[in-house]
């Protein structure tokens, strides 16, 4: 996994929990690096698996919740850092029609060791489609932050639906996104 998410999770941690915090869960987790991520490293995603459970229990907030918190903060730091993926996309469901085969080749032009996700979407409607997230490590729960805060970062309500076909793993996941009332 890319050092940018250890990174910007950590940031995250530092700003919505403190730097006490951070500290904790780096202590905790006892990490290979001692919790010294660059943003272009690659390393074990079980290290970032490690620090969310530690930030659970420091925090008392459950895991599910901490993953698409991230999610959503992850989205808007890709894209300020990326803003070239950007180009062409007028709105959340753009971007995800766009996700696996434009928006994902340029991030492996980029950083080519990247182990990404696979995404599958059909567009139902003007105001439906269907994301499938395939991915061994199992984070749905940061796909799905990553799916909110892309519908957040356009302003569009949205509502998702979400089924596991992976019996509780997360690993493959359907989310049936529809556009909501404003």
């Amino acid at each position: 996994m890319k050092g940018l998410v250890f990174t910007e999770f950590l940031e995250l941690v530092e700003e919505r929990f403190g730097v006490e915090v951070a500290d904790q869960i780096i202590t905790t987790s006892r990490l290979p690096n001692d919790g010294a991520y660059t943003a272009i490293g690659t390393y074990d995603h079980g290290e970032l698996v490690r620090l969310v459970l530690a930030l659970s229990r420091a925090s008392g907030t459950d895991v599910p919740t901490l993953v698409a918190t991230f999610g959503e903060h992850l989205f808007e730091r890709l894209i300020a850092s990326h803003p070239a993926l950007m180009e062409e996309v007028r709105d959340a469901f753009s971007l995800f029609e766009r996700l696996h085969g434009v928006i994902h080749a340029e991030v492996l032009k980029l950083y080519p060791a990247a182990e990404l996700p696979e995404f599958e979407c059909t567009r139902l409607t003007d105001d439906r489609l269907v994301l499938e997230y395939h991915s061994p490590r199992g984070f749905a729960d940061l796909a799905e932050g990553l799916i909110r805060g892309c519908a957040a970062h356009f302003g569009e309500p949205i509502a998702v639906e979400r089924e596991d076909l992976s019996d509780g793993r997360g690993t493959n996941v359907r989310f049936a996104i529809r556009r909501a009332a404003a």
